[in-house]
């Protein structure tokens, strides 16, 4: 059977988690869906025996799964539209190396894309949410980032870096248009990509319950919260206009308020 499915999975230092992420992907796709998917892991040099990792699963049954090492990029938009672009799938899906994202969710994102055009893991939807564990900070910060994106976008949840699409929007855009170097691709993607008017063709979504990072470390920091501001300012002037920009400097403002206010209350 040919490929027409790829999960990409941009990684750096994640070796402990490719067994895992690998052994549960193909298990929830089931013997049919294993035959048709492959899995490219988007390595940014790590140097950790990850490319090793990959050559034993490739020895033990898991023929479909390899990995891209890059030496001349680094960062997480760049690694994941490189394997889309490497990928042989007419449905793509990406998702984190950590199992935050979990792989069972898959085979429901590849349904979703057979009749969206694009389609997203959603953290906010009736019935699901973060692990309990979550630390506050990271539900503030994700709160504050979801919520300047409303603009941009009608998806529930445009942070969420488990997402997918056909693979044909992709060559259909402009990529010079597309931003490598920002932190949250699917909302780069959500915003350039020449989805279809129609709001029940173009977006889907699938509840996915999110959990903590079980091996590695988290990539949050500083500056990645300032490359999304950056990001956001170029995704409104590209949506609005530059005369418009004055919307994204007064959203941030009320918005950086309301959550400074919010996470007092809920630190006192």
């Amino acid at each position: 059977m040919s490929i027409s499915q790829s999960v990409i999975v941009p990684a750096y230092h994640e070796k402990l988690n490719i067994k895992p992420l690998t052994t549960r992907l193909f298990a929830a796709l089931g013997n049919e869906g294993s035959k048709t998917t492959e899995l490219i892991f988007v390595d940014d040099n790590s140097n950790d025996g990850s490319v090793e990792e990959v050559e034993k699963l490739n020895n033990n049954g898991y023929p479909n799964v390899r990995i891209i090492v890059r030496t001349d990029e680094r960062g997480l938009s760049s690694a994941v539209l490189k394997g889309f672009m490497e990928a042989k799938g007419e449905y793509l899906i990406c998702m984190d190396a950590d199992l935050q994202h979990p792989p069972e969710s898959v085979p429901q994102l590849f349904q979703s894309l057979k009749s969206h055009a694009f389609v997203l893991g959603t953290r906010y939807a009736p019935g699901v949410g973060i692990d309990k564990d979550w630390p506050l900070y990271r539900r503030v910060i994700s709160s504050t980032a979801r919520a300047m994106a409303k603009p941009l976008t009608v998806a529930s949840d445009p942070m969420s870096g488990f997402f997918g699409l056909q693979k044909k929007y992709l060559t259909m855009a402009k990529m010079d248009d597309i931003n490598k170097q920002g932190f949250k691709i699917a909302l780069e993607l959500l915003a350039k990509l020449p989805l279809p008017e129609d709001p029940r063709l173009a977006i889907g979504e699938v509840p996915f319950q999110f959990g903590v990072r079980t091996e590695g470390e988290s990539k949050l920091s500083g500056k990645v919260i300032i490359q999304y501001l950056e990001q956001l300012k170029e995704l409104y002037i590209f949506k609005f206009g530059a005369n418009n920009l004055i919307i994204f400097i007064a959203v941030w403002t009320i918005l950086c308020l309301y959550v400074l206010k919010k996470f007092s209350s809920l630190v006192l």
